[in-house]
């Protein structure tokens, strides 16, 4: 039996001392209020309403049930109100600082239609991780090496002016050696990269096929790296997406594969589980990233 229902029919007509009024302010038919009192009468074992007359009139055990019965209606309308409030409360997320303003507005109208109320934390890798490890945010997209990784997002080069090849290798930016006075071309690694998985990959290359130390530079913000590209001969490390949101000209690059990897963690609770699974497309796309299984997540 639906007990908070049938307390709820038992109530309310007896409030409006009519069967039909009761019906109606509870809004049910009042064959399923009559139904309802009928049956919370067989479940506490007594009658409630004396029918005999034409109002709905209380009997001496429904005076005595009706305080329980109407405490019984105010706490289950309580619930209701904390769960509704606390539905649409905002799950605080971290999110990489490079997921674009469209791409987050897109995946938070995604998210409410599944009933989740996004705050994003746009953050370094760094950041994200202490933000959820102090307890500042519910859940963050961490950066992660591939192997570990829900999402995927290859890395190449991006230039100011589209390179010729269609691969752009290290070595061929070698300094020559009549060339040693000039300072050579870098790479830039922004923020969003600068994690041990792509950064010490990158640097253990450019040693390995002889690049000054300098020609592959950590920059303090994303803005200022994309500066010195616009600017000189230099090459981002960024993903072809991010490459085109920020007019550059993007190239693989040979003999590496670099990528970020991401996964969502979270602290307490459900919330990294059900962020996954009902966001893991909208949540490709802001990253760049081939939706997993190549379908909607």
């Amino acid at each position: 039996m639906d007990l908070v229902g049938a307390c709820k029919a038992f109530v309310s007509v007896s409030e409006r001392g009519s069967f039909t009024l009761g019906a109606s302010a509870a809004r049910i038919p009042q064959p399923v209020a009559s139904r309802r009192v009928a049956a919370l009468e067989k479940h506490l074992g007594g009658r409630l309403i004396d029918r005999s007359a034409r109002r709905a009139v209380l009997t001496p055990f429904g005076r005595e049930m009706l305080p329980s019965a109407k405490r019984l209606v105010e706490l289950a309308e309580a619930m209701e109100h904390d769960a509704e409030r606390a539905r649409l409360t905002p799950l605080r997320f971290a999110v990489p600082d490079v997921c674009s303003t469209l791409d987050l507005a897109r995946l938070d109208a995604e998210a409410r239609e599944h009933d989740v109320h996004l705050d994003f934390q746009p953050a370094r890798p760094d950041e994200r991780a202490e933000l959820l490890r102090s307890q500042q945010v519910r859940a963050a997209l961490t950066a992660v090496p591939v192997s570990e990784s829900a999402w995927t997002v290859p890395l190449g080069l991006a230039a100011a002016v589209p390179p010729r090849a269609r691969v752009l290798h290290v070595e061929t930016l070698r300094v020559g050696r009549g060339d040693r006075s000039a300072p050579g071309r870098r790479i830039w690694i922004q923020p969003e990269d600068d994690v041990p998985h792509i950064r010490d990959r990158l640097t253990r290359l450019r040693d390995s096929v002889g690049l000054r130390p300098a020609q592959v530079a950590v920059a303090a913000a994303l803005a200022p790296a994309v500066a010195a590209v616009l600017g000189s001969a230099d090459l981002l490390l960024c993903s072809a997406k991010q490459a085109e949101e920020l007019e550059l000209h993007w190239r693989p690059i040979g003999g590496i594969d670099l990528a970020r990897g991401y996964e969502v963690a979270g602290g307490a609770g459900d919330e990294a589980e059900r962020i996954r699974e009902r966001l893991g497309t909208g949540i490709a796309h802001c990253l760049g990233a081939p939706p997993r299984g190549g379908g909607a997540a």
